[in-house]
């Protein structure tokens, strides 16, 4: 299968590592990423262990190929769709964190837009090396829900290559699930400078539970079955497999880089106010975050 992977950073360069074992992919991302790859392979380390020689550029415009993987980050979305929409592909995967990504793609391009999940660990170490720091899985299906013969041959592809991938028909209430999750450790780890595990320990505990109930409660209105006791489960379930993990809020916030905010916990703000419900956690998060990044100049 013929690849396109949008936006190589950190879980983009893990996952085309991986794919590049058993097809044909071509890396979007930065200058100096694109120059190591061309230079020396794309190196991948950690629990994942592989060195390939993929295509890589710094302009995704004009490429055709069976399936586009949008792994940029969300405030990127608009203009990743933008490009993406000067070439041709059988099927493009969203796989970034946050809401509202798959709207802004679908919106703008005429192929079949998935949505995925990802919770492999990943950590782009240097230009053209990305560390594997934690074996999950990828899964995918229609960004509405339901049947998707494009979400079954893209999760053989994955699977061909070695990723562990699955199928599901329930994709807005898995996104949803993604999020409360999200909501918790992305701003609690990125404010305290720690690692996931942080977040089932006090004092962050009482803070990470009250993001994900409410998200929950937000999932509900937005008319997606997700209880807080399932997202509250899904939470811990993920924290304690990623305990070590450095997640990618924090990541970019050691790196002073613009977060993810908007799309994690303001997201649950925006929908939350659009359904007159009270998110004070979420808003509380949403705000420190944004302030950082204010005060970086980032915003």
């Amino acid at each position: 299968m013929q690849i396109v992977i949008f936006g190589a950073g950190s879980l983009g360069s893990l996952v085309g590592a991986v794919l590049a074992r058993d097809h044909e992919v071509t890396l979007v991302g930065r200058e100096s990423h694109v120059t190591a790859v061309r230079e020396r392979g794309l190196v991948l380390e950690g629990e994942l262990e592989a060195t390939v020689e993929p295509r890589a550029t710094t302009d995704g415009a004009g490429l055709a190929a069976d399936l586009a993987v949008v792994t940029v980050k969300s405030y990127d979305t608009r203009g990743a769709a933008e490009t993406l929409a000067t070439g041709a592909f059988d099927a493009v995967l969203s796989l970034q964190n946050g809401m509202g990504n798959e709207t802004v793609l679908a919106d703008a391009l005429d192929e079949p837009v998935l949505a995925g999940t990802a919770s492999y660990g990943a950590v782009l170490r240097e230009p053209g090396i990305v560390e594997c720091t934690g074996i999950g899985e990828l899964v995918l299906g229609d960004r509405r829900g339901g049947e998707s013969a494009i979400a079954d041959r893209t999760a053989d592809a994955f699977r061909s290559a070695g990723l562990e991938a699955t199928v599901s028909e329930a994709m807005p209430r898995r996104l949803w699930e993604k999020l409360a999750v999200n909501a918790a450790i992305n701003p609690v780890t990125a404010l305290t400078a720690t690692e996931n595990a942080a977040v089932l320990e006090e004092p962050a505990a009482d803070l990470a539970r009250g993001a994900t109930r409410e998200t929950a409660r937000v999932a509900r209105a937005e008319g997606v079955g997700l209880s807080n006791r399932e997202a509250l489960a899904a939470t811990e379930r993920v924290v304690e497999e990623t305990a070590a993990n450095t997640s990618s809020m924090r990541q970019d916030v050691l790196a002073e880089r613009r977060t993810e905010i908007d799309a994690i916990n303001g997201y649950v703000l925006e929908r939350a106010v659009e359904h007159g419900l009270e998110v004070p956690t979420n808003r509380t998060l949403a705000a420190l975050v944004r302030a950082w990044e204010r005060g970086r100049g980032l915003r």
